[in-house]
């Protein structure tokens, strides 16, 4: 069912959202081009184009068709963060981890509109290693505890607690917890893979031992 073609800004007291760039943000980290959004939302992809540069004000309806091909809620286009969200309490984040991978992680970022950095905390295993991976995006690596062994490009490299590495996810990386014990990471980056159609992951409990079969990367 189609909602009315109002506008968002007829409450004189309370000026329109600048959703566009919002839009354009998500579709981008999507990996959609205009033409196969509009296709999925059911919009012309000239009024994608006008919306995107807040050149044109979308109704509801079409809001909440961008949200459904985007995978996000409307309130994302329309409702400022809250400054409590912003928040992250150490003991409180749930850990989380992707498919049978051995990693756990701990989101530290939330979700805001527009918004491009992630950042996680990382939980490695004994004797995990990565697959060599490369991507979009800009990365920055904080060891917490333990000692890896990151590789990237031709150089190899051994990190200990304190030591970072700040380089661009286009260069072939992996790394590996080399020590005797569990290691941590901060990782923070502009990567898209965790801020695709549906960034909140299911949560579920990380495994204590190492699958030697694992070889997932960060």
């Amino acid at each position: 069912m189609n909602l009315p073609a109002e506008r968002l800004d007829q409450t004189p007291s309370r000026a329109a959202p600048r959703c566009g760039v919002r839009i354009r943000e998500l579709r981008r980290k999507a990996g959609l081009t205009l033409q196969a959004l509009s296709d999925q939302a059911g919009i012309s992809v000239g009024f994608l184009s006008q919306v995107e540069r807040d050149k044109a004000t979308p109704s509801l309806g079409t809001l909440a068709a961008l949200g459904d091909a985007l995978g996000v809620d409307i309130d994302y286009f329309v409702a400022a963060p809250k400054p409590l969200d912003a928040v992250s309490r150490a003991g409180e984040r749930p850990l989380f981890a992707i498919a049978s991978s051995s990693l756990a992680y701990e989101r530290l970022t939330t979700t805001l509109p527009g918004g491009a950095l992630s950042a996680l905390i990382v939980h490695l295993p004994v004797g995990y290693t990565s697959e060599v991976v490369r991507h979009t995006g800009e990365e920055f690596v904080l060891v917490l505890e333990g000692r890896i062994r990151q590789t990237l490009g031709d150089v190899t490299l051994e990190l200990e607690a304190g030591d970072s590495l700040h380089y661009m996810g286009e260069t072939p990386h992996a790394f590996a917890n080399v020590g005797d014990e569990p290691a941590r990471l901060l990782w923070t980056g502009t990567s898209p893979r965790l801020l695709g159609k549906n960034p909140d992951l299911p949560q579920r409990e990380p495994r204590a031992a190492t699958d030697p079969n694992d070889r997932s990367g960060s």
